[in-house]
């Protein structure tokens, strides 16, 4: 369930370090006084602490919110750490991510929308 984005208007991960004692209320909060995004929304939010080890994540689904945390038994996540924002993902990049993977490919192929026939 957790490596599948499929469903999501969108999928928003908390760059920098994150308190994983927070629950629902606290992560929600985040979300919306540090974020000033609307947390009551069909968008995923990701929250990493110190331990890159460990993601959580918040959903609401119309009648309350889910939390998910996911916990690797090998491995880290590769977690973008240098700023305090939320940042939107896409679905790829979030498969990326659970992969063990940096959501910034450099050797990834960008999608191009050339104006003209050479």
């Amino acid at each position: 369930m957790f490596n599948d984005a499929a469903g999501f208007d969108q999928i928003y991960i908390a760059c920098g370090y994150t308190d994983l004692r927070c629950g629902i209320d606290g992560l929600a909060a985040i979300v919306q006084n540090e974020f000033k995004l609307n947390p009551f929304q069909n968008t995923l939010f990701l929250f990493c602490g110190r331990k890159t080890n460990r993601i959580k994540a918040i959903l609401w689904e119309g009648d309350g919110f889910v939390l998910l945390y996911k916990r690797l038994e090998s491995g880290r996540f590769q977690w973008p750490r240098s700023e305090k924002e939320a940042r939107c993902i896409t679905s790829k990049q979030f498969r990326w991510l659970t992969e063990g993977l940096s959501i910034d490919q450099s050797k990834a192929v960008k999608k191009s929308f050339p104006k003209h026939i050479l």
